[in-house]
């Protein structure tokens, strides 16, 4: 900056956080003095803060080029002499109206960042990489449901995919389990042998991947097990999701 109207251009770059540290003291300094630009700033932030809807997100570095380059364009330069006289005042609020579009701009620029954030991981040839293992097997190509009606206990649907070796299941409106006692799944195999899956949270709405290789199992299966659940079934399953006939 060589010379007192390019600090007084950084208003809007300030007021963004688009400035380096050596702007920034600069600037600071010149603002304790400065009745126009620190009145500027307040309004500037006060926009910007409603643009941005309370959400914080630091600015790219090629945000601060871009409002630097459009300071330069549309801010006028600041009158040599500051007076009272009304044309002047008329003149430094036209610049900050010709500002506003610009710090919009800017504004919008900084939240289409956060959308591009938010969608970004689920574009591109890495979508399935970036899918949890439920929704990896809940939409593989060769996913198999068994739906059943639990009825006063709730219901649960059982989706397995051969492809990913594993098992979801889903439920709605699950009763806990009784005091004392934890749901358990097994994994059945095709000899009827049973295979513990993992305990099910006491959550009614849920979706739970099980433990263990589940592309060869015949059939899922619940049981009301003791706390902590048991190496083997303790009692008969309380649900029983045939696969060997899933859809």
């Amino acid at each position: 900056m060589s010379d007192t109207s390019d600090v007084h251009k950084l208003t809007g770059a300030y007021a963004v956080d688009a400035v380096d540290e050596l702007e920034r003291a600069r600037f600071e300094q010149h603002l304790a003095e400065c009745e126009d630009c620190r009145a500027e700033v307040a309004e500037l932030r006060e926009t910007a803060a409603l643009l941005a809807e309370d959400t914080a997100v630091a600015p790219p570095a090629a945000l601060r080029e871009s409002v630097l380059a459009g300071i330069s364009q549309v801010r006028p330069l600041p009158p040599e002499v500051r007076a009272p006289a009304p044309r002047a005042t008329h003149e430094h609020r036209a610049g900050r109206r010709a500002w506003m579009p610009f710090l919009v701009a800017a504004a919008l620029a900084v939240l289409v960042g956060i959308g591009a954030l938010i969608v970004q991981p689920w574009a591109g040839e890495d979508d399935v990489k970036r899918l949890t293992a439920a929704e990896q097997v809940l939409q593989a190509d060769d996913a198999q449901e068994v739906f059943l009606d639990l009825g006063e206990a709730g219901r649960a649907t059982v989706t397995r995919s051969k492809s990913h070796d594993r098992a979801v299941i889903s439920t709605e409106d699950m009763v806990a389990a009784p005091d004392g006692k934890d749901y358990e799944l097994w994994l059945m195999s095709p000899d009827g042998a049973f295979t513990s899956a993992g305990l099910m949270p006491d959550e009614a709405d849920q979706t739970l991947v099980l433990d263990g290789s589940a592309a060869d199992a015949a059939a899922v299966g619940i049981t009301v097990e003791p706390d902590g659940g048991s190496k083997q079934p303790t009692s008969d399953p309380i649900a029983l999701f045939d696969l060997t006939e899933a859809a």
